[in-house]
C-alpha cells in the first residue's frame, strides 16, 4: 500500500506531504483543482516520461517520493527532475535506472486512467485479462523464452544459409588462391636470407679477391706482415737484456702476430665457402623475384603477411567443407527450440481454454450486479495458425446487454458506460488474482450515474476490504463510500497565483463535499441532508 506521498515543486504543487490509510480512499474536487496532477505526479514513480514542463520552479528540482509497503516490505521510490532536464530514480535511496523503477513499481501500484476502460477494444489486453485469471504467467514466461530463442535460432540459420551460399560462390577462387601461395613453401624471414645470399653470389669474385689479398698481405711470400712482425719481435727481444722496457714490446708484437695469424686462417676458411657460381645466383634472383611478384599481387609488404593470407583462405575452405555439418546442427537445435515452443503453447492454450468459460461466467455474473441484468459474456478463443509473443490464441471477448440477442465483439455495442463497469469487474479480478496492494481508479465511473454509481462505488468498497482503493471521482454515490475522503482544491497567494493542495476531510466537512456534488454551486438544504442519508448519518 502507498503510505506516504511527498511532492515538491510539480505543476502547482509547491509542497505536499500526506499520509494515507488503508482501504477506501475517496479523492474528490472541484474541475481543475488539480486531481490530474496528483494522479500525474504519482504516475512519475511508475516510470513515466519526465518533461520540464511540471516544474513549477524552474531554478529547483522536482521531487516525488513514495513510501510503499508490501508483502512486509518497505519501499520508497523516489523520482528527481532537475531543472536542466535531467532525471534521476532511486529505490531505497539507492540509484535505479527508469526501467528498474517501473519495474518495482509496478508491482505495487496500478493506475486506472480516464478513458483506460478503451483497453477491453486491445486484444492483448484482453489476453492478458484470461492469463492472469487463468494463472498462465510462469508457462508464458518460460514459453516467449523459447519463441525468441527460435526466432534468433531462426535469423542464424538464415544468415548462415547465405554464408554458405557465398561460400559456395568464392570456393573455386579461394582454392586456386590458397593452392598458388601453398605451393610457394613461404617461409617468415626468406627473403631477407635470400637477398643476403643474392648479394654475396653477385660479387663473390670481389669478395674472393679481396680476401685472396689481405691473406697475401698478411702471410704471402713476397711481403709477408706475419714474418715481418715475427722479426721484429725478435730483435727486441734480443736488445731486451740491455733495455728491458723492449721485452714487454715484443709480447704486444707477439700478441699481434697471434691476431693476425687468425685473422688469416679465419679468412682462408671463409674463402672456401665463397663460392661464384652463376646458376645459384640465377636460381635465387628467380626465388627473390618471385616472392616480389606475390607481394604485389596480394598487396602484402613482406612474406608474414602473404602467409596470413595464406592461412585466411585456408581456414575460409575448412569453415566451407564444415558449412553443411553446422548447418545441420543448428537446424537440429532450431527444430528442438521449435517443439519445446509448440508444446508450451499447447499447455498454455490448454489452461486458458479450460478457463474461458470460468472467466465469462464470473464477468457475466459479475456485470449483471451493476444493473446489466440481461448482459451475456463469452470469452471466445480461436487457433491461430503461426506463434505469436503471446502463445497461438485469438481471442475476442463477446457481449451483449441484451439478453437473447446475438453476442458480438465487446467494443462493437458496449457504450462508456457499459465499459467503464465491464473494465471495474475487471480491475478487481486481476486485483484478486495479481496481489496488488494498490490500485488508483481515475474517474472508472465515466458514464454511469444514480444506482449504478451506487454499485459500482460499493464494489469499490468490497475491494477495499482487501487492498488499498484510490478512487478518484465526480458521483457523489461513490464518493459516499469508504472512511476516508481527500478534497483536491486550489489557493491563490497574494501575488495571485496558485497552489493545489489537498486534505483529510471532517465529518462535518465531507457532508458538504456530498452536498456540493449533489447540487453544484448552490447548495441546497435538501441536498446537505441527501448527503447525511448516503453517508448513512440519518
Amino acid at each position: 500500500m502507498l503510505r506516504k506521498l511527498t511532492i515538491q515543486n510539480y505543476a502547482l504543487i509547491e509542497s505536499l506531504d500526506i499520509d494515507f490509510p488503508d482501504g477506501l480512499i475517496i479523492i474528490t474536487g472541484e474541475t481543475g483543482a488539480g486531481k490530474s496532477i496528483l494522479l500525474g505526479a504519482i504516475s512519475l514513480l511508475l516510470g513515466t516520461k519526465a518533461d520540464l514542463s511540471v516544474l513549477k520552479r524552474t531554478d529547483k528540482n522536482c521531487v516525488v517520493e513514495g513510501e510503499f509497503e508490501a508483502d512486509g516490505t518497505d519501499y520508497i521510490l523516489r523520482r528527481v527532475i532537475a531543472p536542466s532536464g535531467r532525471s534521476r530514480s532511486f529505490i531505497n535511496d539507492e540509484p535505479v535506472t527508469s526501467a528498474n523503477l517501473a519495474d518495482i513499481s509496478s508491482k505495487l501500484v496500478d493506475i486506472h486512467a480516464q478513458h483506460k476502460h478503451l483497453l477491453l477494444n486491445d486484444k492483448d489486453f484482453q489476453l492478458n485479462v484470461l492469463d492472469y485469471f487463468s494463472g498462465t504467467g510462469d508457462l508464458l514466461n518460460e514459453y516467449k523464452l523459447r519463441y525468441d530463442n527460435v526466432l534468433q535460432l531462426q535469423e542464424d540459420l538464415r544468415k548462415l544459409d547465405a554464408q554458405i551460399a557465398e561460400d559456395r560462390r568464392d570456393k573455386e577462387y579461394r582454392e586456386f588462391q590458397f593452392k598458388k601461395l601453398d605451393e610457394a613453401a613461404l617461409k617468415d624471414g626468406e627473403l631477407d636470407e635470400l637477398e643476403a645470399e643474392q648479394r654475396q653470389l653477385a660479387n663473390a669474385e670481389d669478395i674472393k679477391a679481396s680476401m685472396n689479398g689481405a691473406i697475401s698481405l698478411l702471410s704471402g711470400d713476397n711481403v709477408s706482415i706475419l714474418q715481418n712482425l715475427k722479426d721484429a719481435e725478435q730483435l727486441l727481444e734480443k736488445s731486451s737484456n740491455f733495455v728491458p722496457d723492449f721485452a714487454e714490446f715484443a709480447k704486444r708484437i707477439e700478441s699481434c702476430r697471434i691476431e693476425c695469424k687468425d685473422i688469416v686462417d679465419e679468412l682462408e676458411k671463409r674463402g672456401e665457402n665463397v663460392v661464384i657460381s652463376p646458376g645459384r645466383l640465377e636460381e635465387v634472383e628467380n626465388r627473390m623475384s618471385d616472392l616480389y611478384a606475390l607481394m604485389k599481387r596480394y598487396n602484402c609488404s613482406d612474406i608474414k603477411g602473404l602467409i596470413n593470407l595464406r592461412d585466411e583462405f585456408s581456414q575460409k575452405l575448412k569453415l566451407t567443407e564444415r558449412g553443411d555439418e553446422r548447418r545441420e546442427k543448428l537446424a537440429a537445435e532450431l527444430e528442438q527450440k521449435r517443439r519445446e515452443r509448440d508444446k508450451l503453447a499447447q499447455q498454455i492454450s490448454e489452461k486458458r481454454g479450460i478457463n474461458a468459460p470460468k472467466l465469462s461466467k464470473i464477468l457475466e455474473k459479475a456485470v449483471k450486479e451493476l444493473e446489466m441484468p440481461n448482459a451475456r459474456f463469452d470469452v471466445k478463443l480461436a487457433d491461430l495458425a503461426e506463434c505469436t509473443p503471446s502463445g497461438k490464441d485469438e481471442i475476442q471477448f463477446m457481449f451483449t446487454a441484451n439478453g437473447a440477442e446475438r453476442m458480438v465483439e465487446l467494443q462493437k455495442v458496449a457504450s462508456g458506460g457499459e465499459l467503464s463497469r465491464i473494465m471495474l469487474c475487471i480491475k478487481k479480478l486481476m486485483a484478486e488474482h495479481t496481489g496488488m496492494p494498490t490500485m488508483i481508479f481515475d474517474e472508472i465511473d465515466v458514464g454511469v450515474s444514480g444506482s449504478i454509481a451506487d454499485k459500482m462505488g460499493q464494489l469499490l468498497s468490497d475491494m477495499g476490504e482487501h487492498m488499498q482503493i484510490f478512487a478518484i471521482t465526480h458521483l457523489p454515490q461513490i464518493a459516499s463510500k469508504g472512511e476516508t475522503h481527500l478534497l483536491v482544491y486550489k489557493e491563490f497567494d497574494a501575488s495571485n497565483h496558485a497552489q493545489t493542495k489537498i486534505k483529510v476531510l471532517s465529518k462535518k466537512e465531507r457532508i458538504l463535499e456530498i452536498a456540493r456534488l449533489l447540487s453544484g454551486e448552490k447548495m441546497s438544504s435538501a441536498a446537505v441532508e441527501n448527503a447525511k442519508v448516503l453517508l448513512g448519518l440519518n
